[in-house]
């Protein structure tokens, strides 16, 4: 592939999405491809090869090739116990006296919860910016495990935390420098980093889904191995190039050492915090990511020696990501997805859905007409307009936020609110 093919590829993409995005996309193969685009021509250079993107969850990648590289200097084991890499006396939750062990955080089936109870949550806008180490830990008390460890899939930001806490302690070194020691360097990401921004990368700024700029993600150093690198397009592509042998350096090795399935009790196949997907009668490895303001995507399809990079200024998980384009720059059986275009909303579908809700959790809602657009007022609060674009979701315009709506087995509509990465199903509490 080309340069100016994966450009063609991605404009189809992206090109008049009401979202505003821009991406930066790689395709490695024998030849390297790069393009970056914009939804919007007039932003052309808004991104370049000197921007640097939060990578949200595809950090998770990062601190598993970290962890690998621990166990080849035998200093760590999949077999460990999550205890060995903390503090003595820190409180731990077991199932009927089964632990919880490192294969187990590596491969989201530790039962640990999404998030720590005690997180500090004073800006929802920079979720994890007031989170530090002791208060991690002390989250740990308040857990009671459900299940035996290993015996469930479930994604974990708290158990990644701990792990990025555990290998910077048993390295004897910040995670941020231990990064830049054993990975960064080698592999020559000489845009990545946590808090340390290289004079020769600028930072790109992130957008909501309405297109609105919003403030950046911040971790405590020793945290953000759950999802605090930035890096840029070239940083990932050197990356990637490790893990299909096409890169070879002291941490080659490593990288490729997570892509080693694990099996767990529950029947789950991963890789160390890579999700194994099929594709084409192969298995390809994957992992998105998303912060407040961006959006990324890496996958390897290690048999045929290819991979891809795509990463956005913009967050889209809401939108369903970047997983549709980036399958399609594996495998061009699959389509590439559409660019979401503003358009007008079926009248049917809007006065079937007027009346009023309730989400899961109790928030009630109303939706009403408002001229030729639908709007939302949640109680107590203003009411807003809603736009309506080609993929079939409301979304309001003042707000980041999805309203996704679903028909009813027994007639009539509903809907799902999706906001914050959070979903809640609508139950209407008026009359049909």
């Amino acid at each position: 592939m080309t340069d100016a093919e994966l450009k063609s590829v991605v404009e189809r993409r992206l090109s008049g999405d009401r979202t505003g995005a821009c991406f930066a996309v790689a395709v490695i193969d024998d030849e390297i491809a790069r393009t970056y685009v914009c939804a919007n021509a007039k932003d052309a250079g808004r991104i370049d090869s000197k921007t640097a993107f939060e990578l949200g969850s595809v950090t998770k990648t990062l601190t598993a090739t970290l962890f690998a590289d621990l166990m080849a200097q035998g200093k760590v084991s999949l077999e460990a116990p999550l205890a060995s890499l903390l503090p003595k006396g820190t409180k731990v939750p077991t199932f009927q006296g089964k632990p919880i062990l490192l294969k187990h955080i590596v491969t989201h089936t530790s039962g640990l919860p999404s998030l720590p109870s005690r997180l500090p949550l004073k800006d929802p806008a920079n979720p994890y910016a007031d989170l530090d180490e002791k208060t991690l830990l002390e989250s740990l008390a308040d857990v009671k495990l459900a299940q035996a460890p290993g015996s469930r899939f479930e994604y974990s930001n708290f158990g990644m935390m701990l792990l990025s806490a555990g290998i910077a302690r048993r390295a004897g070194v910040d995670f941020e420098t231990l990064l830049d020691r054993r990975l960064f360097t080698p592999l020559g990401m000489e845009g990545a980093y946590v808090n340390e921004r290289p004079d020769t990368v600028r930072v790109a700024t992130g957008h909501l889904p309405n297109g609105q700029p919003t403030s950046a993600w911040t971790f405590a150093t020793n945290l953000a191995g759950v999802g605090g690198v930035h890096a840029t397009l070239d940083d990932m592509v050197r990356y990637v190039e490790a893990g299909l042998g096409r890169r070879k350096s002291s941490i080659t090795p490593a990288v490729q050492r997570t892509l080693r399935p694990i099996e767990t009790p529950s029947g789950q196949r991963m890789g160390m915090s890579w999700m194994l997907t099929p594709l084409g009668g192969r298995t390809v490895h994957v992992h998105e990511g998303g912060t407040g303001g961006f959006t990324s995507l890496v996958a390897l399809d290690v048999q045929q020696r290819r991979g891809v990079v795509v990463l956005s200024d913009t967050a889209l998980l809401s939108l369903n990501g970047l997983g549709s384009l980036g399958m399609h720059l594996l495998d061009a059986s699959v389509p590439p997805g559409e660019p979401r275009k503003v358009v007008a909303a079926d009248p049917a579908l809007m006065d079937a859905l007027v009346g009023h809700y309730e989400l899961t959790g109790g928030l009630k809602l109303r939706l009403g007409r408002k001229g030729n657009a639908l709007e939302i007022q949640a109680e107590g609060q203003p009411a807003f307009e809603l736009g309506y674009d080609s993929a079939g979701d409301f979304f309001p315009l003042a707000f980041d936020a999805v309203l996704r709506p679903k028909r009813l087995e027994g007639g009539g509509y509903g809907f799902t609110w999706i906001q914050l990465g959070a979903e809640s199903e609508a139950r209407r509490v008026d009359a049909q």
